[in-house]
């Protein structure tokens, strides 16, 4: 670990990138893709989700690589920017837009481009409320159902509610989006994950037996820590993302073998014997009592989401607490650092923190070799 850190370092210093910057190891993100195309089961089709790989390099790369121009997509600005990236991309929603929200899009984006985006159904309500906007605008819209197969976060319960709706004049089903986050969660006694996957796919196909056969066109299920333990089933697509840069939240048995590829770096400012406001008495108290460590370093910036990796043994203190603009951190007696080394942290998820820097240090070959734009925000 210290050999790699020490690379990325060297890279940093040589790009002049003196400030905390997210770096992506593109070596290790081939390595991940290449593990998808392994274990990807026959007849599975990768949708890639763009808030997990929000900068349209990184979603251009891993597209091309999978050959695939499916996308699922969250949030109006971001599916603009894919929609003019990808000019025959495929888009779901993967959550249900207020319609307001798909009212603004449609008139300001246009109804053409907007076309080759299927929005997410989860109530009879939207379902009506979408269909009186279609018929406001004159146009046609394309939805999925969101149906429940055991996350319980809301979206159509039963077949059987499906079977009973009146799908307005404009409005045409594509699909069902099925999502099982909750599976690899479920504990041996209840099952564990194996089980859950095969009660998910079980549910789906129950919903899927209602849909007429022009309506199955996506027929979505999985999210980064499912889709490749699927091997079958009613499902004809999956959704990946996060897999790709593995974040901390992303270490489970459906991706062993991945490697992080995504690492926010960030200059020490300070590296001190550190003590809590007060006499000298009580720090030296607290290290005693192992509640405060005798060695520590501030960062530049901190606050993020994200758990430090490098120096290795560096732990936050919650008796200092937390900072976006010089983040303490607890090291190890042992630690050897001094300002103007880098920290490294890894992001416990992707989306959000790869944008939050600006554009992507991008480490090829042992050097910072180009600098990827992140999608916007808001």
């Amino acid at each position: 670990m210290s050999a790699y850190f020490t690379a990325l370092s060297e890279a940093l210093r040589a790009a002049e990138i003196f400030r905390p910057c997210l770096v992506l190891d593109r070596d290790r993100l081939d390595g991940n893709i290449a593990l998808v195309k392994v274990r990807l089961a026959p007849g599975l089709a990768v949708r890639l989700v763009d808030k997990s790989l929000p900068c349209m390099p990184l979603l251009s790369h891993v597209a091309r690589a999978l050959g695939t121009n499916r996308f699922m997509t969250f949030h109006p600005p971001v599916t603009q920017a894919v929609l003019d990236a990808f000019p025959d991309g495929d888009l779901l929603y993967g959550k249900p837009m207020p319609v307001g929200a798909a009212k603004a899009a449609l008139t300001r984006g246009g109804s053409g481009w907007w076309s080759r985006v299927c929005w997410l159904i989860d109530t009879p309500e939207r379902l009506a409320d979408y269909g009186d906007l279609a018929a406001a605008l004159g146009t046609e819209l394309r939805f999925a159902f969101e149906v429940d197969v055991g996350l319980h976060r809301g979206g159509f319960s039963s077949p059987a509610e499906i079977r009973a709706l009146t799908i307005p004049e404009r409005l045409h089903c594509e699909g069902i989006m099925a999502y099982e986050a909750h599976a690899p969660e479920i504990p041996g006694l209840f099952g564990g994950a194996e089980k859950a996957l095969k009660q998910a796919s079980a549910k789906a196909a129950e919903f899927v037996d209602v849909l007429a056969f022009d309506q199955r066109r996506t027929l979505n299920i999985g999210g980064s820590k499912t889709a490749l333990l699927h091997g079958g089933g009613v499902a004809n697509e999956v959704s990946i993302g996060s897999a790709f840069v593995l974040p901390k939240d992303f270490d489970t048995p459906g991706l062993g073998g991945f490697q992080p590829a995504a690492f926010i770096a960030t200059p020490i400012l300070k590296a001190l014997e550190p003590a809590v406001p007060g006499p000298p008495a009580v720090s030296r108290a607290l290290q005693a009592l192992g509640l405060f460590p005798r060695k520590g370093c501030y960062l530049y910036g901190g606050k993020w989401m994200a758990e430090p990796v490098f120096p290795e043994g560096m732990k936050p203190n919650g008796l200092i607490g937390l900072s976006s603009n010089q983040q303490f951190i607890g090291l190890p007696a042992s630690a050897d650092v001094k300002p103007g080394d880098y920290a490294f942290l890894r992001p416990t998820q992707s989306e959000a923190v790869l944008q939050h820097f600006g554009a992507i240090a991008v480490f090829s070959e042992g050097r910072i070799a180009e600098f990827w734009p992140v999608l916007p925000t808001g």
